[in-house]
């Protein structure tokens, strides 16, 4: 094991092996660490959750056992040399709440560290002109960052899994502030489009934060917490275009990443004295089991293939969207970078809707949540597509509805991928993620190939289309299908979640009671 990997690893000890593919199905088991704000510290009591699965409840008075030993106190210092506050320091006995002042946190870093990628998209000319590049070479910038991100989604964000997630964090936002600060001196192209694939590799915070959210928040709070990362990260995107447009406009591209460096400082100072430095989830893992995981979990896990397949094609049709307005608003309606950039901002409501969507999606079944969102999507493409042409009113109104809808199904997909394993969120997390960030280039792809050809209203047929295939995705499993099965409807209608979470309690017991009976027989 290397250096730096054991230095992650410092407040871990194994002390037995085991197998942390899946999820607990029967009897008595532990977490890799206990669930921050449940009424006790480690739960012990299967039972099934809203997806169809075996979890755990903290029902029982069982005394449970611990997959392996942890410190009393973890690790002291950050990256080696930095001391880490004594309150933020890993105790089991007195296990720290997740706030929401650490959650909101966890939004404000997901939004300025998101934004690193989209910040060159308004600035395109503005590049040209400073460097003396044709447009076209210029280009080449948005895809360095893209390629970078979509490979740091498989290759760093798994390791969420297997170090302490504190490190890894404070790691990545000092590496993009380093890029940041390049970005704002390289003098030549050729420099600024190797910094910006680094700056890509390093912008993956959010997709860090996400799984490790969903880790702490209580089991009532899991959707709500997820909601205001999620909202952080489309938050982030509107921003980064409008200040990007802004600041092209008015001064040198270089105050960009001045200013982006001023945000990564901010961002690594609130983590470092926030974050505690919760236990690595798997240290009796390697990189190399964490990656084969991942092809695992996507071959053989039903709900996590209908989670990326719905959002693959949801992100599309965001895509699309996005990229036949902008040219519908250039072409038709006369407007530059700028006021395109400004338009985006009719989608800030529905970001900020981010407490509620959550708030509701706690209380339904995520399937249901899913339901609504893609409805709210399709109503959006259908005024777009009507009447986009014809008034300004009908481009407005669907980019707030498409962030509303998009963001509620966002929340209710991840809710139902980190249903399925809590040691293996990380590695759920990049392979749903991962199918999101296909879906947005395939959208981009066919959105501007369809304009370019047969207008806007044909580009808005696709997205209807894609509406038709989501809905197809999700009927053919149902909200209650038990893990193992593919196709298919069981457990009943029910779409509450206290109801269906009751139901399924009840099913279980009488189940216990039966399995009890048969066994005093015998």
């Amino acid at each position: 094991m290397g250096k730096i990997e054991r230095a992650f690893r410092l407040d871990t000890l194994p002390a037995t092996t085991l197998e942390e593919e899946g999820p607990p199905i029967t009897g008595i088991s532990s977490p890799p660490f206990p669930t921050v704000g449940s009424s006790s510290a480690w739960p012990t009591l299967a039972t099934p959750d809203r997806e169809g699965r075996q979890i755990l409840s903290d029902s029982s008075n069982i005394e449970p056992l611990a997959p392996f030993q942890t410190r009393l106190n973890g690790g002291t210092r950050d990256l080696f040399v930095i001391p880490i506050p004594k309150r933020l320091q890993w105790d089991r006995q007195h296990p720290p709440k997740f706030t929401l002042l650490l959650n909101g946190i966890f939004g404000f870093s997901a939004t300025f560290t998101v934004a690193n990628l989209y910040y060159p998209q308004s600035t395109l000319i503005e590049m040209a002109n400073s460097f003396d590049v044709p447009y076209d070479r210029v280009t080449n910038i948005p895809t360095m960052l893209q390629a970078a991100y979509a490979a740091s989604l498989l290759l760093v964000c798994p390791m969420g899994d297997l170090v302490r997630r504190r490190q890894l964090v404070l790691l990545l936002v000092l590496c993009s502030s380093l890029c940041s600060l390049a970005l704002a001196l390289v003098p030549s192209i050729e420099g600024f489009e190797a910094v910006s694939f680094a700056l890509g590799m390093t912008s993956v915070t959010p997709q860090v934060l996400l799984p490790l959210a969903a880790d702490l928040a209580p089991a009532n709070r899991r959707a709500s917490a997820i909601s205001i990362v999620m909202s952080g990260l489309l938050l982030g995107i509107l921003v980064a275009r409008v200040l990007a447009g802004v600041i092209g406009t008015l001064a040198n591209i270089r105050v960009i990443y001045w200013m982006s460096l001023g945000l990564q400082s901010v961002i690594w100072v609130l983590l470092w004295a926030t974050v505690p430095d919760y236990p690595a989830k798997n240290p009796h893992l390697r990189y190399g089991d964490i990656l084969g995981s991942m092809a695992k979990y996507t071959l053989t896990e039903p709900l996590l293939a209908q989670t990326c397949l719905i959002s693959m094609a949801s992100s599309a049709i965001y895509a699309c969207f996005w990229t036949c307005a902008t040219f519908l608003l250039g072409e038709l309606y006369g407007f530059d970078s700028l006021k395109i950039g400004l338009v985006g901002l009719a989608g800030f409501p529905g970001v900020c809707s981010a407490p509620f969507v959550g708030r509701l999606v706690d209380h339904l079944v995520p399937w249901l949540g899913v339901l609504i969102g893609v409805t709210i999507v399709a109503s959006s493409q259908g005024i777009f597509t009507a009447a986009g042409g014809v008034s300004l009113v009908a481009v407005i109104i669907p980019i707030f509805l498409l962030d509303l809808g998009h963001q509620t199904q966002q929340v209710s997909n991840s809710t139902r991928v980190f249903s399925i394993n809590a040691a293996a969120r990380a590695r759920l997390s990049a392979v749903y993620i991962f199918s999101i960030f296909c879906g947005q280039l395939t959208g981009t792809k066919l959105g501007t190939s369809i304009y370019l050809k047969f207008g806007y209203r044909a580009s808005g047929g696709l997205c209807l289309g894609f509406y038709c295939w989501i809905m197809l995705i999700l009927v053919s499993r149902g909200p209650h299908l038990p893990s193992n099965r593919w196709f298919g409807w069981a457990g009943g209608w029910e779409l509450r979640k206290s109801f269906a979470d009751r139901n399924l309690k009840l099913e279980a017991e009488k189940a216990e009671r039966e399995a009890a009976s048969e066994k005093g027989m015998e």
